[in-house]
């Protein structure tokens, strides 16, 4: 099965929703009008709820916002300051910002990058804060044949630069852990690596993304992971494997043991839907992924 990632999420069109009969109605407008008019069963309140919009691209964001919003989450994320003002309009806050550094690809491993990553992040941090926002995603980069210790002083000596303006604006920066096989040699893609850049770190202003379905497909272990370094994550990403599709008796890992698990540790950031529909509504699909997690 041909994966999709964030990367390649804008080129590649996402599958259509079931064509409506005797209506001029999109399936993407037919099913936000339901789903923003039934009423929801609240959520528990234990998991604190938020979603990738990259995954739901043909939604229009005003359109998502009031249908995340009906179903009980809290955030819709990876989105650029452009669009914070639109998420916060609804009530909504943004869980992870994006819209500082060059991509996933070119990263902080690399020390030519760290003048043009210092300024990216120096200008886009007092946004977040002036926001109201708090966590901020920056990626290690390729790996471009260094070892674990070459990456983790490059990582170090680019990331302390930069910690500074983080602790004075209050903002936490968060680096993805990422599976190095979808993309192809990346450095931080297993937890002990961006634990280890944590501790090196020295900041409650640097943590890391826990991506599950990255984890999975590089290392499992996810519980006993999460027991052990949940001190080091500010905010969790689902996703189904194999596939990154929808989290439910369709793969292998089962995300209420997952959920419990967190909320046992204490962890009290969000956790972010970030799997790839596949079913026909998207939507449906959303909120059972939402309740599957609702532990």
């Amino acid at each position: 099965m041909e994966q999709i990632s964030r990367r390649t999420a804008l080129k590649t069109a996402l599958a259509g929703g079931v064509a409506l009969l005797a209506t001029n109605l999109s399936a993407s407008t037919y099913q936000s009008v339901k789903n923003t008019k039934e009423k929801k069963e609240a959520l528990k309140g234990n998991i604190r709820h938020s979603v990738s919009k990259w995954c739901f691209g043909e939604y229009p964001l005003d359109e998502f916002c009031a249908i995340c919003k009906n179903i009980g989450i809290e955030s819709i994320e990876l989105l650029d300051p452009v669009d914070w003002p639109i998420v916060k309009s609804h009530g909504l806050t943004v869980a992870m910002a994006q819209g500082a550094g060059l991509g996933i690809d070119n990263g902080f491993n690399d020390p030519r990058l760290h003048n043009e990553l210092v300024e990216s992040y120096e200008k886009v941090i007092p946004m977040v804060a002036e926001a109201g926002l708090t966590n901020l995603i920056c990626f290690s980069g390729r790996r471009n044949g260094v070892t674990d210790l070459q990456g983790w002083e490059n990582c170090e000596k680019g990331l302390k630069r930069i910690i500074p303006v983080a602790e004075k604006y209050n903002v936490v920066l968060t680096m993805e852990l990422l599976n190095s096989v979808g993309h192809k040699d990346y450095l931080c893609d297993h937890t002990v690596w961006g634990a280890e850049l944590c501790r090196r770190i020295n900041s409650p202003n640097f943590k890391l993304l826990y991506d599950i379905y990255h984890m999975q497909i590089m290392e499992g272990n996810i519980i006993e992971n999460i027991r052990k370094y949940h001190s080091y994550f500010s905010h969790i990403h689902t996703g189904g494997n194999p596939g990154r599709n929808e989290i439910d008796e369709t793969q292998e890992l089962y995300y209420p043991a997952i959920m419990k698990a967190l909320v046992e540790v204490g962890y009290k950031g969000f956790v972010g839907q970030e799997f790839v529909p596949v079913q026909p509504d998207k939507i449906a699909s959303l909120e059972k992924c939402i309740r599957i997690c609702d532990v």
